[in-house]
């Protein structure tokens, strides 16, 4: 190869950094196929297949609150199960408002209006995916019912402000810790610092529980009981033994076979997460003397489980602007999203057009809502987020070679659209 060969972008023609695919995960192996061997060898022999809540599952739910400190956790279905359980835990208001930032999953605001609860969309903080106390103080009113905050990316939220605020106006707050499993905020970990948390634990999570899960965790012993009667069609849990089911609701339960390779997951993750900050600890040194590109690094205080990696754009340092950027990199073998568009649904067509309930419009249009039902919330700073950052996937089964490859591939690119 020669040397113009190396150094032309794949875009241009030249030969790209790396032409082979980047490994697969591979987070699920011998020792999630001998616990699931060894429970249907049980199953088989007792001749009895638990539908919810076994051993198996009551053992990992008890294995996940010791994880975050104590408390009470209660295994679901999903991660978007886990918000709706919270939320219905909470026993809000109908027609009042919940709060939430503006970077989640679809799945991580549906659960509001379907509960007839109208979202309220923070902006994130300036440089961040994150909503914070300021955003959120913006918003609250007579009819703030809740607060949830997605600690995106793995990246903590000021959860510590914000819970300021939420207490300051008597308001429950819920974190969503979908992609923070094991993420710190001055040294205490995501998921005990809200009134109740919900997590995903399906397979592209930190830990899974096979190919979908949630859990639901609180410290309040009353909070997780009800959680655990809204999470089961409003069944009588922990009443009176002659009580009926106490509230509507749906089945949200998980089951034990999903909490075998749960459980087993939930021993990997301690290692799984150093490994991950690990590599993001070597890229960042490693293009560190990059101008028009930045991996993010975190503030002290801020423990990061790095879900995914946000990348800051410069175009005023570049030759290019950052779609033709992405563009080169990917043609250098990086998988990258251009932007997180896809986690704004307050901009999805759903969101918009109010299609929750048919064609009527409800929560919003309902007679019994008294905030403005047309209400926009344009969120500057996440549409600055859009604009300037692009996010690379990554994990934990990365090598030194993926490591190398991704610097080299950086390098390579700002090298050809540095301003001279």
């Amino acid at each position: 190869m020669t040397a113009n060969e190396r150094t032309a972008l794949a875009l241009h023609g030249g030969s790209p950094v790396r032409d082979t695919p980047f490994p697969p995960r591979a987070h699920i192996g011998a020792e999630e196929k001998a616990a699931v061997n060894a429970y249907f060898e049980q199953v088989i022999a007792s001749g009895t297949l638990n539908a919810y809540q076994g051993a198996e599952e009551t053992a990992y739910c008890a294995q996940f609150a010791d994880y975050l400190g104590g408390g009470y956790a209660d295994a679901v279905s999903s991660g978007s199960a886990a918000i709706y359980v919270a939320l219905k835990a909470l026993q809000l208001e109908a027609f009042s408002e919940v709060i939430i930032g503006p970077f989640t999953d679809p799945g991580g605001i549906m659960p509001i209006p379907l509960q007839n609860m109208i979202p309220m969309i923070a902006d994130s903080t300036p440089g961040s995916y994150n909503t914070g106390p300021e955003q959120i103080a913006e918003l609250i009113s007579p009819r703030t019912s809740a607060i949830i905050v997605p600690h995106i990316a793995g990246e903590p939220a000021d959860i510590e402000g914000i819970m300021a605020v939420a207490r300051q106006h008597d308001i429950p707050v819920i974190e969503d810790c979908a992609q923070a499993h094991g993420a710190k905020y001055k040294g205490q970990i995501l998921g005990t610092f809200g009134d109740i948390s919900a997590f995903s634990t399906m397979t592209g999570k930190h830990h899974s529980s096979g190919a979908q899960g949630g859990m639901v965790y609180t410290q309040d012993e009353a909070l997780y009981q009800t959680a655990r009667r809204m999470a089961d069609r409003g069944k009588p849990h922990f009443l009176a033994e002659d009580a009926t089911n106490a509230q509507a609701s749906l089945n949200f339960n998980q089951t034990d076979l999903a909490a075998v390779i749960g459980q087993v997951q939930l021993r990997k993750l301690p290692d799984m997460l150093e490994r991950r900050r690990a590599i993001v600890g070597q890229l960042i040194e490693g293009t560190a003397d990059l101008e028009m590109s930045a991996l993010r690094q975190t503030a002290p205080e801020i423990e990061s489980s790095y879900w995914f990696l946000p990348v800051a754009f410069y175009p005023q340092r570049a030759t290019c602007d950052k779609e033709t950027f992405c563009e080169s990199l990917r043609a250098e073998g990086l998988s990258l999203s251009l932007d997180y568009r896809t986690g704004m649904p307050h901009r999805q067509e759903w969101f918009i057009e109010r299609r929750v309930f048919g064609n009527s419009g409800y929560p919003w249009a309902s007679p019994e809502y008294k905030g403005d039902p047309d209400r926009d919330f344009p969120c500057p700073n996440a549409q600055a987020m859009l604009d300037s950052h692009f996010n690379v996937p990554f994990h934990e089964s990365w090598g030194m070679r993926e490591v190398d490859d991704i610097i080299a591939i950086f390098h390579k690119v700002a090298t050809a659209y540095a301003r001279s």
